[in-house]
């Protein structure tokens, strides 16, 4: 669907304001105020990341090894954004899912998504594991992967929330911060599922040896061929 389609479908405001917003870069996302993730409707706005296929395919491969592993998992997702994630996971799997996000703006999004998909959510404000006292079975996470010099399309650079983009240590700052940190964190059996850039499987899967030794790492593909998903199995037969 083009996006002239999905305004002309989906906008509830003037038309041809849409078409102006939309001619001068703005999402077509934004514009509408949603998208659909999984099925289910999510409000967003600059304030929070767009949705994308790729996170629905992290959600839908984490559900199939935590449908493997475990019965009723304490999950908790790392950068939440819209809340995309955590709410999905909770509505699926029937089970109270902890969130995390150092952006008020982002969590107050979050949280309405929450409301409005009748999800259970427990949304915390703080940066990556810090406000966390639990320990999980899962942790899901896509962070802001994007290396500080790497250049990205204008009508993502221009309107979505640069710190939810961008990382430094060539984008890898957040998976080494949740790996050398997360035993405290983690049940004995436990998950940990990121999405990430597809140049960055080998070097998330080398940090996951060194914080994790002994565990099984998995760097998988998404559906156009390309490293996106890095799956951490901790005792997990």
């Amino acid at each position: 669907m083009s996006d002239i389609e999905y305004l002309n479908k989906y906008y509830d405001g003037d038309i041809d304001e849409g078409i102006s917003m939309l001619n001068k870069g703005i999402p077509v996302q934004y514009i509408v105020g949603n998208v659909d993730f999984y099925g289910y409707t999510f409000k967003v706005n600059p304030s929070v990341l767009i949705p994308r296929f790729e996170t629905e395919e992290l959600v839908s491969r984490t559900i199939n090894y935590i449908s493997e592993y475990f019965d009723k998992p304490s999950i908790v997702d790392l950068g939440c954004g819209s809340g995309c994630i955590s709410i999905t996971l909770s509505l699926l799997l029937g089970v109270s899912v902890d969130a995390v996000d150092i952006s008020f703006s982002a969590l107050e999004v979050a949280e309405e998504n929450c409301r409005i998909n009748n999800a259970s959510v427990n949304f915390y404000l703080g940066n990556m594991l810090e406000p966390l006292n639990g320990k999980y079975d899962v942790i899901i996470s896509n962070p802001p992967y994007i290396a500080n010099d790497e250049e990205i399309q204008d009508i993502v650079l221009n309107n979505e929330p640069s710190i939810a983009l961008f990382a430094s240590d060539d984008g890898l700052y957040f998976y080494r911060e949740i790996l050398k940190n997360c035993r405290g964190y983690l049940n004995d059996r436990s998950l940990i599922a990121f999405e990430i850039g597809c140049t960055q499987g080998g070097r998330v899967r080398d940090m996951a040896y060194k914080y994790l030794p002994g565990s099984k790492v998995l760097v998988l593909k998404d559906l156009s061929g390309r490293d996106r998903f890095v799956f951490i199995f901790n005792n997990l037969a």
